[in-house]
């Protein structure tokens, strides 16, 4: 069952509490804790280079018969046994599972049956994406012991292309907030510095990401949970337009809120993996009718006299000065590669009020009866969220989307002059692991525990497509990222410049320490 924060309500399991352990006989995922042996911490003290091998070139390496999907299996699993232990990314691993599938996919090969764009690649879900016959607990006690029967749809695809599953990365609780912990599995580590956090919700997909534990990583965003981690550690998260990646099991199919998509540690791989989950569906009502091979196309574009909005402070909202100096210098670069960059931006004051109470509202929608049912298995941010959704009027909701409605129609005016809109991804860096969230930026304080990720929610609320992408390092060395936010539904050219802005820069080639 999907989480609010990521995902509107889903008719499956929406007021389902499982009474009992559900089949726990396919339960082959284990909790981080009890995952890793002691001859798993005695694994080899490097890295295998395949670890930090691209996805395309992967790809390449296995249908050349160069690697098969054992070889590659082989080489992230001792990466996983190395690392994951200190970052603790993925916290169900399906060891047994994987070694099939990478054996079935080599006898497939060896046959000369046709493969698919991932065959023999390791993939890790997201813990709020369902998973046939793997253990997934949206990060909440209710759920620990809960296994699907049905994959989610960018499963269903990726398996299809034939990826192998190794198991399912850290959230938050039902994907609340940019910061993965939770009472099943703990806290997820950044990789840059081991006392910080990853930002969230997808934190542990980006964690497994940069430490090289897979090349394929899914996660979901809604507030900013594939662009928040995604700069916290390093690696390019996407935003895609609502409808690009369908779900048509969610029980809310007009909802603008949340979306799925993936991660990568390029931009190049990041459109490999979008390219299979993406594509039309007809059970989704607002899925776009475009086939996801449009992004298996080259990514290398012009970008001469291309206009560019450069952000000013998105009407008040703090940022640490660490984050401002870090992009504020990357002006220069985006007009090295051709571009005319202004700074001006739209006024995204609707936001306050259709983001916030959309949000609440389906909170209530898919967890009121939960909380009524178990009161104390909620954590208390997510708790309050769920009773001021549950206070709300027929006039609060509807104030609400004719304020989404016009945040909609003033941003897509403001692109028509600009191809492309510029702005930091997060507010501050990392911050410290045991911080449940920020209450404060800049001498700013916050009421609530969204007020700091503002940066990414303000964009989410607006519906356009939008990259994260490596920007450089604080003086501490902590992780920054640039967010590049492009036109309705034109998810290709912000990939485009997402690319060219990453060739131009590299930061995306240093990977951390402890990897």
């Amino acid at each position: 069952m999907p989480g609010f924060y990521d995902f509107a309500p889903d008719d499956r399991v929406a007021y389902m509490i499982p009474d009992e352990p559900t089949r726990r006989e396919v339960l082959t995922g284990i909790a981080a804790a009890s995952l890793f042996s002691v001859a798993s911490l005695e694994a080899e003290s490097a890295a295998s280079p395949l670890c930090f091998t691209s996805a395309v070139e992967m790809v390449q390496l296995i249908r050349a018969k160069k690697l098969s999907a054992r070889e590659a299996l082989a080489a992230h699993r001792k990466q996983i046994d190395r690392v994951n232990p200190k970052v603790n990314a993925i916290v169900t691993l399906v060891a047994e599972l994987a070694t099939e599938a990478a054996t079935r996919a080599d006898e497939m090969q060896a046959r000369g049956e046709k493969l698919g764009s991932l065959h023999g690649l390791p993939v890790a879900h997201k813990d709020l994406i369902d998973t046939r016959g793997i253990r997934t607990t949206f990060g909440s006690p209710l759920f620990k012991d809960y296994v699907p029967t049905e994959d989610d749809i960018i499963v269903e695809r990726m398996r299809r292309a034939g990826a192998i599953i190794v198991g399912k990365t850290n959230t938050p609780e039902f994907g609340a907030g940019s910061q993965t912990f939770n009472t099943v599995f703990g806290a997820t580590r950044n990789p840059y510095d081991l006392a910080k956090t990853c930002g969230g919700s997808s934190g542990g997909a980006a964690v497994a990401l940069a430490c090289g534990m897979v090349p394929v990583a899914t996660g979901s965003d809604a507030g900013g949970s594939l662009r928040n981690p995604a700069a916290f550690c390093n690696i390019v998260g996407f935003r895609p337009s609502i409808g690009r990646v369908p779900n048509p099991k969610a029980g809310f199919g007009w909802s603008t809120l949340s979306t799925q998509g993936c991660l990568g540690r390029s931009v190049a791989d990041l459109a490999h993996s979008l390219s299979t989950i993406a594509g039309p569906d007809l059970a989704s009502p607002l899925a776009i009718n475009e086939p996801g091979d449009l992004f298996a196309r080259p990514l290398d574009s012009s970008f001469r006299g291309v206009r560019v909005a450069w952000f000013k402070d998105l009407g008040g909202v703090p940022f640490d000065p660490r984050v401002r100096t870090i992009v504020d210098a990357h002006r220069a670069t985006f007009e090295s590669l051709g571009c005319i960059v202004e700074q001006t931006e739209p006024d995204f004051s609707p936001a306050e009020i259709s983001f916030r109470t959309v949000r609440a509202w389906t909170a209530a929608a898919n967890y009121g009866k939960m909380l009524q049912q178990h009161p104390d298995a909620f954590k208390d941010t997510l708790k309050d969220e769920i009773q001021t959704g549950m206070r709300l009027s027929g006039q609060d909701i509807a104030r609400a989307e004719v304020a989404h409605t016009l945040l909609w129609r003033r941003f897509q005016a403001f692109l028509e002059k600009y191809e492309y809109f510029i702005l930091p991804t997060t507010q501050l860096p990392p911050f410290d692991v045991n911080t449940p969230y920020p209450t404060e930026i800049a001498d700013v304080h916050f009421d609530n525990y969204i007020d700091w990720m503002k940066s990414c929610w303000y964009i989410s609320a607006t519906g356009n497509p939008a990259a994260s992408v490596p920007a450089g390092f604080t003086p501490e060395g902590l992780p920054v990222g640039v967010q590049i936010v492009g036109r309705d539904k034109q998810d290709f050219r912000v990939l485009q410049l997402a690319h060219a802005f990453e060739q131009a820069t590299g930061f995306g080639k240093k990977h951390p320490t402890v990897a």
